[in-house]
């Protein structure tokens, strides 16, 4: 069964999803990479998901990488929490004084 981890601290060089990709493959199949960009800039924010094809494969990953020194920075690897669910929203301001 496939699983998803998340990446974190990762260095700002490696900003594309197949760098990332790479990384992992070498440990098992990688089913989908994918490093977050900020919305304004394009950049990378330093983190990121990689979808193992099963859950050996994560968990070799994990014992590999996590806490690996990579460029600099002390990779986090571990299995990805189910996102949370959010409310719909801010809800806006109630209005002023009205004349």
């Amino acid at each position: 069964m496939e699983t998803r981890l998340f990446v974190g601290n990762l260095p700002f060089k490696i900003a594309e999803d197949k760098q990332l990709s790479e990384i992992f493959a070498e440990y098992g199949e990688v089913i989908q990479a994918r490093i977050i960009l900020d919305r304004e800039t394009g950049r990378s924010r330093g983190f990121g998901f990689v979808t193992m094809a099963t859950e050996d494969d994560a968990e070799k990953v994990i014992k590999a990488l996590h806490g690996q020194n990579i460029e600099g920075r002390a990779l986090t690897v571990n299995v990805a929490r189910p996102r949370e669910e959010r409310s719909g929203g801010g809800g806006g301001g109630g209005g002023g004084y009205y004349r």
